[in-house]
């Protein structure tokens, strides 16, 4: 049988892994199962055989008691017990559970209860806030595609630029002068403009010829 007083004696005058002396004059408790987070006697859970804390998993609160007929088994220390979401019925079911328990442990458990409470409020409040996604950006990644987007500017610039000049030099040079190698739909388009100009003026010469004709016969 384990005596509470003898493991607080090598508790608090000797080592303890979970002992974090952050201040000179508070000794904090490490102990997951803690339920003041601070190394007291009465609240340590390692010297005391009758224990009693609760703990918040995954947005729910949970009960975990600790009773010396089941000191044998570390396996089946603890037992859990799942605590209702409302409020009310937590605080009920915590002061049944915990009714032949020492009142100062009680006091703590409840305090510990409505903290978590608040905290869950606050987390689900949170939540449902829009908060900005950070990105990570990789520098040397952004410079190449950078690079790649002010050569590829560059590159359509200059094909527009030759299609408007090649353009040009269609409108202004004769067919049969000369020949390139156009774009099929701008030089149909060009040709088909070159084309109804010359016939507007070889119907302006055929009038003209017409004319002449009709005055030779009479």
């Amino acid at each position: 049988m384990q005596d509470d007083t003898v493991v607080w004696q090598i508790i608090n005058h000797s080592f303890c892994s979970f002992k974090a002396s952050v201040a000179k004059e508070r000794t904090f408790c490490q102990n997951p199962y803690n339920v003041t987070g601070l190394c007291l006697r009465s609240a340590c859970p390692l010297a005391n055989s009758r224990y009693a804390t609760i703990r918040e998993e995954d947005g729910s609160c949970y009960l975990y008691m600790k009773t010396i007929e089941r000191a044998h088994s570390p396996l089946n220390l603890w037992e859990k017990i799942k605590l209702p979401a409302n409020y009310a019925k937590a605080l009920d079911l915590v002061s049944e559970k915990l009714e032949y328990f020492p009142k100062y442990l009680v006091h703590r458990n409840k305090q510990r209860l409505t903290k978590i409470h608040q905290m869950i409020i606050r987390m689900r409040k949170l939540k449902l806030q829009a908060k900005p996604i950070i990105v990570t950006v990789n520098s040397r990644k952004e410079k190449v595609e950078r690079s790649k987007e002010k050569r590829a500017l560059q590159a359509a610039q200059l094909e527009k630029n030759i299609e408007i000049e090649l353009l040009q030099r269609l409108q202004q040079v004769a067919s049969d002068t000369e020949i390139y190698n156009y774009p099929e739909v701008s030089f149909s388009n060009a040709l088909s403009s070159a084309n109804k100009s010359f016939n507007d003026k070889n119907g302006i010469k055929e009038e003209e010829n017409d004319d002449e004709e009709v005055c030779f016969m009479t």
